[in-house]
């Protein structure tokens, strides 16, 4: 069997991968609902296996668990469990419980932040120095974040470099006052979030005893944060070892579940000096209501934990680590695990190049995955093109849509290595913000420089296979063909891993054989976009036509076309004016639901009706306009992150959806008496332009001779492939859901267009449409397929686009600019009809 063979080859290789039972076994017994899935971002949060929820679930319908605070029986089973689960943790990090205790949280943040608002920070004064809050540039937000309460008490900011740290000469004396009390804090992690690199954890103690920098330096008493959320996901941690004072971690991304749970790791010695100001329930031993008076608790844990915490989450915690140790025996085989295949992984990834020799990844890490006590499950990278130009993280994460590949892309909360790894200054940083860019948005490239990059992470249920489904997909859609691998790199990585027994037997080879094979099925047009840009349209002699007007009643279903339709004050009327929710009111679209596709909304203008049809369903129609009432309730909902008002429209339509997309659903309506603006983009002149619930624009219009284009890129990729065939053209038009479609000249010239007429109607092009993984949803059949979204990929250099979005203005005080009709000639950018001024 294939899984065998891939069990006996990484024994060769001197890798541990599985545990004691056979790992396909334990997928197919925990992890049923990951088939087809290649979750690759455990560092953000791992998989729980499905046992410890129905164990969970068993516990809690079996046993009536109470406030934790009250004295019956069932309090104090919850009481007991908990105590528990407090001293499992403290086992699990081989911690005395006569030195550590666990303060439950909401979150590794929910923990920083409780350190921060309860260290004594004290400001300069005649006598002392000034507290400092130090930390390295590669910690996580929520670390760096403690800066500002720590300053506005008084603290001193002291950033430091890991070298600066390191350097320190081992002669080097402390500075004098041993007597001096000020208490600092020194912040460091465990293992960086961003690359995986691990940080010695001897560090710990050679800062506490003030033998390097900045401790040497600073008199005072310094306390150490071991920030270990991203560690402890997949590596054992010993705080008989390594004595950190707080430890921060969220069982998240240890377990899997339970998710609203975190916990500070406290050492005693460390509580002694914390000053807590807020008090809630149950961390006070007495206070007054009418004077200041309050004495806090006498147990540590209970001192800290405001309020009731979250006991149920804590019972499951219990059934996590039970799943965890009986899985895989525990954290050392963990590490060894999924090291294993990170550096597997690595070895192909950074060795793998374009037909002609250059190398198609940057890695970003300090070593070359030596050694699990250096190097965690990370892979962080970027693409590169055969011209050495970076590949914007979002147009990668899109096409890894296509695949089922699930990875992180951007700066994953960790501006410091980010900057540090891709070598953005700050005013870089600076600039980026100005064109737009923030945490968390898919603006990859600035200027032709990234502003993040991809992770690949690991965890204990990752396979062999998922490391080979993500290194073909990187050959298959973003390495120029024939992909060769550098043999000299390999053997070099060979060489330097010769203590872990590597010899000849490893599986590269294989590998490279299946990337080759792409090589072959994959005959890409030598098409570049450069060839069409500077077309100016005002050369070309023939004439553009609107050929087909599309609106999209309801957002995400199926399209209605028209050969006349009029133009109202959001866009084309009624385009947009209806979406599906789910039963948590959150907005369906065909990126969850394809099925979408397949509903047929058309708008009866005569009879004031949206019709709703779908195979194998009676027709349904809900009232257009000017019958609100009692039974189309008002509320609120989101629309790419917009807050909107709109109307339920009834039980009647709500129980069709249900029953034609098998989850509770209902449909709601744009309020017409609601506006939304249109967002301004950086730079740009600020208007004022309503949008329906539309994501970016009011109009979307595409070309035919674009299309073509694509739709011949996707011939030659197709060429010599079984089983596949070529949509015809209007299949693919269907599937860019268009407002427009005109029939221009050239492909592509209308990403240079500034404004055009159709008929007597003027709009302004408000720049190029991104494209996702939503343009493979066949719009006739609802299933899922690569292309265009591959070919267009292919194609495009940077961000992934196809069509333009389109904003026209009314005369003031009109609420419509009349009709717009199939057949109209279309005036691209000076080029004006009779009787209009451009």
């Amino acid at each position: 069997m294939e899984t065998v063979n891939h069990f006996q080859t990484f024994k060769e290789l001197g890798i541990d991968y599985g545990y004691e039972d056979d790992l396909n076994d334990v997928l197919r017994r925990e992890f049923t609902r990951m088939k087809g899935i290649t979750y690759l971002d455990h560092a953000a949060a791992t998989l729980y296996p499905e046992s410890a929820v129905k164990e969970y679930f068993l516990d809690i319908s079996r046993n009536v668990y109470g406030n934790p605070h009250s004295h019956n029986s069932s309090s104090r089973l919850t009481h007991d469990t908990i105590e528990r689960v407090r001293y499992r943790v403290l086992q699990h990090f081989n911690a005395d419980p006569e030195e550590y205790s666990v303060i439950f949280t909401s979150g590794c943040t929910a923990a920083l932040k409780l350190v921060a608002e309860s260290f004594p920070w004290r400001p300069q004064s005649e006598s002392e120095s000034a507290s400092h809050f130090c930390h390295l540039a590669d910690n996580h937000t929520s670390v760096v974040g403690i800066r500002a309460l720590a300053s506005d008490r008084g603290a001193a900011i002291l950033p430091v470099a890991l070298q600066d740290v390191e350097n320190t000469a081992k002669d080097q004396s402390q500075s004098e006052d041993v007597a001096c009390l000020t208490p600092h804090l020194f912040c460091y992690p465990a293992q960086s979030n961003f690359s995986g690199r691990k940080y010695p954890l001897d560090h710990v103690k050679a800062i506490q005893a003030r033998q390097l920098y900045p401790a040497c330096k600073h008199p005072g008493r310094w306390f150490v944060l071991l920030d270990a959320a991203s560690y402890v996901s997949c590596s054992p941690l010993s705080l008989r070892d390594c004595p950190a004072d707080f430890i921060p971690i969220s069982f998240y991304k240890m377990f899997g579940f339970p998710t609203g749970l975190g916990a500070l790791l406290l050492s005693k010695d460390a509580a002694s000096i914390l000053k807590k100001t807020y008090f809630g329930g149950g961390t006070a031993a007495a206070y007054l209501s009418g004077e200041d008076y309050y004495v806090q608790a006498a147990n540590i844990s209970d001192r800290f934990e405001d309020g009731t915490v979250s006991f149920l989450e804590i019972v499951a915690l219990n059934h996590s680590f039970e799943a965890l140790y009986r899985i895989t025996g525990g954290m050392a085989n963990i590490q060894r695990h999924t090291f294993g295949l990170a550096r597997y992984t690595y070895m192909l990834l950074s060795s793998l190049c374009h037909g002609n020799g250059r190398p198609a990844a940057r890695i970003y890490t300090e070593g070359q995955f030596e050694s699990p006590s250096t190097q965690g499950a990370v892979l962080n990278f970027n693409l590169i093109d055969s011209h050495g130009k970076i590949v914007g993280y979002s147009q990668v994460d899109r096409m890894a849509a296509l695949y089922n590949i699930h990875v992180r892309t951007g700066c994953f909360c960790n501006t410091g290595a980010c900057q540090s790894y891709l070598g953005i200054s700050n005013q870089q940083m600076r600039t980026n913000l100005q064109a737009g860019h923030v945490c968390g948005d898919a603006i990859d490239l600035v200027d032709g420089r990234p502003t993040g990059s991809v992770r690949a992470s690991f965890g204990y249920m990752s396979t062999f296979e998922d490391c080979q489904r993500l290194l073909s997909f990187i050959a298959e859609c973003f390495v120029e063909k024939p992909v060769t691998v550098d043999r000299d790199r390999l053997e070099a990585l060979k060489a330097t891993a010769a203590s872990e027994s590597f010899n000849e037997s490893l599986p590269i080879t294989n590998c490279e054989k299946k990337m080759l094979c792409v090589g072959k099925k994959q005959k890409l047009a030598a098409a570049s976009l450069e060839g069409f840009k500077g077309i100016n349209p005002s050369s070309c002699e023939e004439p553009y036509t609107l050929t087909n007007i599309y609106i999209y009643p309801v957002k995400s279903c199926g399209a209605f076309e028209v050969s006349n339709w009029p133009v109202g004050s959001r866009g084309l009327l009624y385009d947009r004016g209806w979406m599906v929710v789910n039963g948590n009111d959150v907005c369906l679209s065909q990126k969850r639901e394809p099925r979408l596709c397949l509903i047929r909304p058309e708008v009866h203008l005569p009879s004031n009706t949206l019709h709703l049809q779908a195979a194998g369903m009676e027709g349904i129609s809900v009232p257009l306009e000017g019958t609100m009432g009692a039974n189309y309730p008002e509320c609120q909902s989101k629309v790419c992150g917009d807050r909107v008002e709109t109307v339920d429209c009834g039980d009647e339509a709500a129980m069709w959806l249900t029953k034609f997309l098998g989850q509770p659903c209902r449909l709601i309506r744009q309020n017409p008496n609601s506006t939304r603006d249109k967002k301004q983009r950086p730079g740009r002149a600020a208007t004022s332009t309503s949008l329906s619930l539309v994501n970016e624009a009011q109009y979307l219009m595409i070309n035919r001779a674009s299309v073509e284009h694509i739709r011949d890129l996707m011939r030659s990729r197709m060429d010599g492939s079984e089983g596949d065939q070529l949509p015809d053209t209007e299949n693919v038009i269907s599937r860019f859901r268009a407002n427009l479609v005109i029939a221009g000249v050239e492909p592509f010239e209308e990403d240079n267009w500034s404004q055009l007429f159709v008929g007597n109607t003027r709009f302004t092009v408000g720049g190029p449409c991104g494209r996702c993984q939503m343009v493979g949803v066949d719009q006739d059949t609802g299933s899922k397929t690569r292309e265009p979204l591959m070919s267009l990929s292919s194609f495009r250099s940077g961000k992934v686009t196809f069509g333009v979005y389109l904003t026209h203005h009314l005369p003031e005080g009109s609420t419509s600019a009349g009709l717009l009709s199939v057949g109209s000639l279309v005036h691209a950018d000076g080029h004006a009809p009779a009787g209009q001024h451009p």
